[in-house]
Order: structure tokens, then sequence, then C-alpha cells
């Protein structure tokens, strides 16, 4: 799991207050529109990590921001602001997500590919994910990145497969090298 040791434990206590008032579901979603808001926003990253601007202005932000969300979200919000931790809360959002997911018996299968991935090509991907992990509910997650010229790259948990062009590449290049 990825995330910081303090994100993992914020996020810990956080499900577990969020299972005894059954809205795990709820912060779950919480959860995922704060990580995207934070992977979508450079500027609001930055503002969280200055040690300029005042903890309370950071904490009416975020309360502002996120408005919408479940009272146990605000919770920690001003939990983090209070413990001087509001940076980590893309790291607790994230730890939070894998732990929910965890919990659920869910997989989360990242494919890279160059280009986005047809309906179809992803309905396949998703069956062979299943079939590899034995593990009914799968969801999958589609990171774009040109760099990888083709093919694809494929990883669930600690598991990766990389059928890339560029790797292939790579590996043509060192088998060349060695044999000089």
């Amino acid at each position: 799991m990825s995330g910081s040791k303090a994100g993992i434990r914020y996020a810990k206590a956080v499900l577990q207050q969020a299972n005894e008032s059954n809205i795990a579901s709820a912060v779950f979603d919480d959860m995922q529109t704060v990580a995207l808001t934070l992977a979508g926003s450079k500027e609001l990253r930055i503002v969280l990590q200055s040690p300029v601007i005042k903890s309370e202005d950071k904490k009416a932000a975020l309360l502002a921001i996120f408005s919408n969300q479940s009272e146990t979200t605000k919770s920690l919000i001003k939990v983090l602001v209070d413990n001087k931790r509001v940076a980590k809360l893309g790291d607790v959002a994230e730890s939070y997500i894998n732990l929910y997911n965890e919990a659920k018996g869910i997989k989360v299968a990242n494919v890279t590919t160059a280009v986005p991935l047809s309906e179809a090509l992803e309905q396949q991907v998703l069956t062979k994910v299943k079939e590899m992990t034995g593990s009914t509910s799968v969801t999958l997650e589609n990171i774009v990145d040109t760099s990888i010229i083709g093919g694809f790259i494929l990883r669930v948990g600690d598991l990766q497969y990389n059928a890339s062009i560029a790797n292939q590449l790579g590996n043509l290049k060192r088998e060349f090298s060695k044999s000089l």
C-alpha cells in the first residue's frame, strides 16, 4: 500500500469511525472527491504545503471547497489542520480509498496505455484481470502515457506486466549493449 505512515494511520481511524457510523461508502465517495481535487489542483497542493499561509486560512479554504462532504470528512480536515498535518490530506484520501477497497475485496487494476482504451478492450482487460486475481470485484483505471509508445503496462497490487513498446526497445538496447 502506498502512502505515508501518518496518512495510513489517519485513514484507518477515519475508516473505523465511518464503519461505526455506517457511512463508510459515503466517506469513500468523499475521499475520491478529495483525491481528485488535490490531484487536479497544483495551486491547492502548494497552499496546503505552504508554511506562510495560516492554518486557519487553510482550514477555511478546505471547508469551503469540500462543503458538500460528510461531517466525518470535515472533521478529518479540522483534525489535520489542528495537528499541522494538512499537507497529508491527499495521502489520507488515497490510503482511505485503498483500505476501503481492500476491506470490500475490490481489486484495482491500473492499465497504462499510449491511447485511451476502447470500451471493448476495457472489458477484455477486466475479464483477464478477474481471471488472474480470482476476484469477482475489479475496477479498472486507465492511465494514458504517450511515452510508452504502444502496448500496455498492467499493474494489479504488487504484480506488474510490462508489454509496452518502450520497454521492449529498452530490452533490445540492453541486449545490444551486452553483446558489444
